[in-house]
């Protein structure tokens, strides 16, 4: 790794500490977070140059409060700017951990970094981004690239998160015991998004961003880190694990899908394996069963089996029904159409997409046209899985999907020519 890349890896992951340090020390969370970027940016023109500090969290720490100071103090409004000198120069509520924190010692600023960008306030879009550019320490125009948006409105959406946050008064704590499981199930889920989108691309020429799927782990890993006893927290860093492990098989060398059906196991990492399955068994024997570790329960099933053939199906259809009464959704009922067939026989499948599509909650999607297109060739109908695979090309979005999509239906009507 050259100095370049270890200054880049090196800032990304110092800066959400020391966001979280000015703002609990001084609130303002968007002037904190511009004061930030403004020493983020100092630190990747000056250290590879003139070396890395001593100590870099504290040189890092120091840039950004002296740019915070100056930015306070060049505000035009004379009155605006006593008043913010006068903010930062005596202790204010943003300095002692709340009445949340109390009861949760092992809390961390970035931790409570982390509750603040999944603020309710805040829309599904906007707390995945301002946890990505706070808290996971991406760029704007990075954001911006991941999710296929211009520059421009990325930026306009991480500003009116943050001006949601001021705007809503909220301290820089834990919420309250009360409310606390509901903010966390927020926080697991942007965490999840984040990572799907990483691992799964919804758009856009690539089917792979290892950078969102890399960043949702780590992040992970900082929640779990803080919650040890929680076994959805650790549900969820399983499932991003198992799940994670099976990236270098899932494209080809020419970047097109290659299904779990057809990947090469060898290329599996079998120590990510290994992490999920052992923090899954933990949390199992310890926590109330959750929606993430029957997720990733089916993802272990699939990572122990030698091959297709081999998966014990029954097992993966009986999580999945229980994942449904759970949190019951078209998309695990669709996962479960795929069990289903693998266990009773494709017709038993197309009987229950044929409910599915009738609800509508799937009927434009390209996934479910795609798995009644599986389905249909499975049970001979080349005919009718054509026209569902074509269909499917139509419907989604993704470049590398639709390639996928596209080849098999070509191949169906190579065979019947």
């Amino acid at each position: 790794m050259n100095r370049d890349r270890r200054v880049e890896d090196l800032v990304r992951e110092l800066a959400p500490r020391v966001l979280a340090t000015l703002v609990r020390r001084y609130g303002r969370f968007d002037a904190c977070e511009d004061a930030v970027q403004e020493a983020l940016l100092a630190a990747a023109t000056q250290w590879p140059a003139d070396g890395m500090p001593g100590n870099p969290h504290g040189w890092l720490l120091t840039v950004a409060t002296r740019r915070l100071i100056e930015g306070l103090r060049s505000d035009q409004a004379r009155r605006r700017r006593e008043d913010a000198v006068a903010a930062l120069a005596a202790p204010d509520a943003f300095l002692a951990p709340g009445p949340g924190d109390q009861d949760l010692p092992q809390a961390d600023d970035t931790l409570r970094l982390l509750f603040l960008c999944c603020h309710p306030a805040l829309s599904p879009a906007s707390q995945v981004a301002l946890t990505l550019r706070a808290v996971g320490g991406l760029t704007t125009a990075e954001i911006a690239h991941a999710f296929l948006v211009p520059e421009a409105t990325m930026a306009q959406r991480i500003s009116r998160a943050k001006g949601a946050i001021k705007a809503s008064g909220t301290r820089f704590e834990l919420p309250p015991q009360e409310g606390r499981a509901a903010r966390l199930s927020v926080v697991l889920h942007v965490l999840y998004l984040v990572f799907n989108e990483g691992y799964s691309a919804t758009s856009g020429p690539h089917l792979l961003r290892p950078e969102l799927s890399t960043e949702a782990i780590r992040l992970a890993r900082v929640l779990q880190h803080a919650l040890p006893n929680d076994g959805e927290v650790a549900g969820l860093l399983a499932l991003m694990l198992l799940t994670d492990a099976r990236r270098s098989a899932r494209n080809g060398s020419d970047g097109n899908l290659v299904p779990l059906a057809e990947q090469d196991r060898a290329r599996w990492n079998r120590a990510q394996i290994a992490e999920g399955v052992s923090l899954l068994t933990n949390a199992l024997h310890r926590d109330r069963l959750g929606a993430y570790q029957l997720q990733a329960a089916i993802a272990a099933v699939h990572d122990e089996a030698a091959s297709t053939e081999t998966t014990d199906w029954r097992e993966i259809l009986a999580l999945y029904e229980l994942l449904e009464r759970l949190g019951p959704s078209p998309v695990v009922t669709l996962n479960r159409v795929v069990a289903v067939a693998m266990v009773r026989g494709p017709q038993a499948g197309l009987a229950l997409i044929a409910t599915l599509a009738a609800d509508g909650g799937l009927r434009e999607s390209h996934r479910l046209e795609a798995v009644r297109a599986h389905l249909l060739e499975m049970t001979g109908d080349a005919t009718a899985a054509l026209a569902a695979y074509e269909r499917a090309a139509t419907l989604t979005t993704s470049l590398p999907e639709r390639r996928y999509l596209q080849k098999r239906a070509a191949r169906l009507s190579d065979d019947r020519g």
